[in-house]
């Protein structure tokens, strides 16, 4: 965790606090507690949706590489934990998503290598959802700046996904590796037998055509499933938006998120977002304030619980890397006889990372 993250973070939460309070934190009491159930209804519509982006992930995988159904979900819900709840940018969750899954078993090749397309197909989808939301705002007359403002981030998400899948094909990994020499120098061997390896892995994975279109098609049905969120909290609040009124919400909010993504949590640029898009269909800033809380409510009662479970995970590889520790510092190295040194040791890791 850089110290600038760290900045930003701290940023974003004096953002949320000037914006509670320009509002008036009065007001903004009163919309959320006026929300009521539908806080316990965000947090269960939250709680599906996670589920289903894990087995999401779960099929990315080809068969006979393919980790538990249970373990994918469960780690992502880890993700979207650490993505909101720790002070770092929100791709940070997905490192220690791939962390935990090679804890659990899984080569760490294959994890990240997994990690990397579920991320792509995730934001591909997130890019889909937008343009229907802005399509959906345009033919209600309603678009405005805000519309416009979209419709940029739009434009730019464009080449930037194209860049990152292009990083992933064969030409991207000569760029790489050319990165990689020039920056390592005389050390550059040790990673390309990483990348090497992780480039195999991603190149199983695309292999696998079913399981992309499988993953497409769930997070394809993600999206739109969390504009219930939106009109969930809208109409306990008392405001009659229809389906499609909360669909461009939604994933307006979501294309305002992604592009904060170095932002963790997106502190203040969600509120912010909220606010501008809300006043779009007449609902005032105290209750979009207050929508944007509702919505972090499942962040927390879902990402803490994975957040503890992580450390507990975390913990385990602890004690048992110091049992092995000890272990080989009283054996022998078998093919040298000697005691195991820190190169042979280094070596090790290397191996099983290239797996």
């Amino acid at each position: 965790m850089t110290a600038i993250v760290k900045i930003v973070w701290a940023a974003g939460v004096v953002a949320v606090i000037a914006l509670i309070l320009w509002t008036g934190a009065e007001s903004v009491t009163r919309a959320f507690a006026s929300a009521g159930f539908a806080v316990a209804g965000v947090t269960l519509l939250r709680a599906v949706a996670v589920a289903a982006a894990g087995l999401g992930w779960f099929v990315l995988f080809p068969p006979s590489l393919r980790p538990g159904a249970l373990a994918c979900v469960l780690i992502r819900f880890l993700r979207e934990g650490a993505n909101a709840l720790l002070p770092m940018t929100q791709i940070g969750g997905e490192v220690i998503g791939a962390r935990a899954l090679s804890l659990a078993g899984a080569p760490a090749s294959l994890a990240a290598a997994s990690i990397i397309v579920d991320v792509l197909v995730q934001a591909a989808t997130q890019l889909a959802f937008a343009a229907v939301g802005l399509a959906t705002l345009s033919r209600m007359a309603r678009a405005g700046g805000i519309g416009g403002s979209i419709a940029l981030v739009l434009a730019l998400a464009v080449p930037a996904l194209s860049g990152f899948y292009f990083a992933q094909t064969p030409i991207g990994q000569r760029l790489v590796k050319a990165v990689v020499a020039r920056a390592l120098g005389e050390r550059e061997w040790l990673s390309f037998g990483a990348l090497d390896a992780l480039y195999a892995r991603l190149g199983s994975i695309y292999a696998h055509r079913v399981g992309l279109m499988r993953a497409t098609a769930i997070h394809l049905a993600i999206w739109p499933f969390g504009a219930l969120e939106v009109w969930l909290i809208l109409a306990a609040m008392g405001f009659r938006a229809s389906y499609p009124e909360a669909l461009v919400i939604e994933s307006l909010m979501q294309a305002i998120r992604g592009a904060a993504f170095a932002v963790p949590g997106a502190l203040g640029a969600q509120e912010g977002g909220l606010v501008a898009i809300c006043a779009v269909f007449g609902a005032p800033a105290d209750a979009a304030i207050a929508m944007s809380l509702i919505k972090r409510v499942p962040d927390l009662v879902l990402g803490a619980p994975s957040l503890l479970g992580w450390q507990m995970l975390e913990s385990r590889a602890l004690l048992a890397g110091g049992d092995a520790a000890e272990a080989n510092a009283r054996g022998k190295d078998c093919r040298a006889g000697f005691p195991l040194s820190l190169r042979g040791l280094r070596r090790r890791l290397w191996r099983r990372f290239a797996r």
